[in-house]
């Protein structure tokens, strides 16, 4: 397994290109409203990133991938491409951002909803978000990521829903997807034991239905297979001594003025 430690200068480049994404989700959110296609904000995101942040959208091109961010809506459950799709009132979409600075990278996803969502969207998204977050406050050094798994799966398998098992978490920074696997389900005291300097990505997929998955045609788009909702959120946590560092907090969290 390769793991990368970052050094502190790693680690600052890394805020940068975290904060960065953050960025590009605080400005999109205004732009998601019934009427709009996905490929729409596809543009104005690619445009922001390039021309604003002077960065690189890091899901264009890579492995042929061919758009500059993901938008995965109601059943679907990541890797969705922007396309001609017009967003309509009650849908929820998760938006997924992966910024390139100084060689670096950060990525966040979040979920929105299009006018008024369902209370299902509405208290899935929730739930899948309070996951994260319990999975994240398990995270420091000498921590294993069975610890970060199993906060994750507890709180969403108690509240009645399903926990995505074919796609994960990873390690990030001058590439995209870095060991390890940060899997969103697992035993405590199991799995790779992480360490100071690493950064990591919290991104639990979370089914208002049964687990299963299915990959499309395109070869990316990755949907339900039994048509039920589906929810993600995504941090990029850098792991500390004494704990964690959320690296793509908004502006909103971090206290700052958008």
């Amino acid at each position: 397994m390769n793991v990368t430690i970052k050094t502190p200068a790693d680690q600052d480049k890394m805020r940068v290109a975290s904060r960065l994404a953050a960025d590009v989700l605080d400005m999109i959110g205004s732009h998601v409203a019934p009427g709009v296609t996905t490929d729409e904000l596809n543009q104005i995101c690619h445009r922001y990133i390039v021309e604003e942040q002077s960065a690189i959208p890091a899901p264009l091109n890579y492995r042929g991938f061919p758009k500059s961010i993901c938008t995965s809506v109601n059943h679907v459950v990541c890797h969705g491409i922007p396309s001609d799709r017009v967003l309509k009132n009650g849908d929820a979409i998760n938006i997924d951002i992966t910024v390139i600075k100084d060689g670096f990278h950060g990525d966040t996803s979040r979920m929105f909803f299009v006018g008024k969502p369902s209370v299902l969207a509405e208290r899935l998204a929730k739930i899948c978000f309070e996951g994260m977050w319990l999975g994240i406050e398990q995270v420091r050094a000498g921590a294993r990521l069975g610890d970060v798994g199993h906060a994750v799966q507890t709180h969403v398998e108690k509240s009645r829903f399903s926990i995505v098992r074919e796609y994960c978490g990873h390690g990030i920074g001058r590439e995209f997807h870095e060991d390890p696997q940060v899997l969103h389900y697992g035993k405590p005291g199991t799995g790779f034991e992480l360490q100071a300097g690493m950064t990591i990505t919290v991104e639990p997929m979370v089914n208002a239905g049964k687990r299963h998955v299915k990959l499309l045609n395109d070869g990316w788009t990755v949907v339900t297979k039994d048509h039920s909702l589906s929810a993600q959120w995504e941090h990029t946590v850098l792991v500390t001594g004494t704990g964690y560092e959320v690296l793509t907090l908004g502006a909103a969290d971090r206290g700052a003025t958008p």
